[in-house]
Order: C-alpha cells, then structure tokens, then sequence
C-alpha cells in the first residue's frame, strides 16, 4: 500500500524508449505533424486505388460510378487542403525565421 501508482514505462518499453531522446513537447508536435502529410499521402493513394477499382467494377451500374467519383473528389480535395496547410506553415517558417515543424 506505499505505492499507488505504479511507472510501468521502464516494464513495457525498457530503460530505454523513444519518447524520453525527444527534447520537448514542441519538438513530438514536430514529428507528429510532419508524419501527418507521409499518413495524409498514404490514404489518399489508397482511396484513389479504392475508387478506381470500384469505378471498373461498376459494370454500368451508374451509382456505383458516381460514388466512386465523389470518393475521388473527396480524396483529392482533402489532399489539397492538408497539403496547403503544410505549405502555409512552411511560408510562414521561411517568413518569420521561426522553426515551426523542423527539419
């Protein structure tokens, strides 16, 4: 009864796990966002391939094609809109000389 909680970090990970080498919160915000455009970039080529499959597989079925256009222009439109975000705090790091998201 002396302990109530418990570091289960040094059982789960070791002594030794990636969170403790990054050097704040500022610089995991970094490596989460930059990997957030490598994630954004991966699911869009999936709902590209997915809606292209889907538009073959339509037989005629017009439904079915149209879905699979909204699935494309929905896909493309979210793309741009991450990928504009990203360039925006880009702009803005070359601008003001500030390091936003790193290296």
């Amino acid at each position: 009864m002396n302990k109530i909680a418990v570091d289960i970090g040094g059982a789960l990970f070791g002594d030794w796990h990636f969170l403790r080498s990054i050097a704040g919160v500022g610089r995991l915000v970094s490596i989460l966002l930059n990997n957030a455009i490598v994630l954004a970039g991966t699911i869009f080529l999936v709902l590209i391939l997915l809606a292209g499959f889907n538009m073959i597989t339509a037989a005629g079925d017009t439904q079915k094609f149209q879905r699979a256009q909204q699935i494309i222009t929905t896909a493309l439109i979210g793309f741009i809109i991450i990928l504009a975000a990203f360039m925006v705090i880009r702009i803005f790091e070359l601008i003001f000389g500030l390091t936003l998201l790193g290296n």
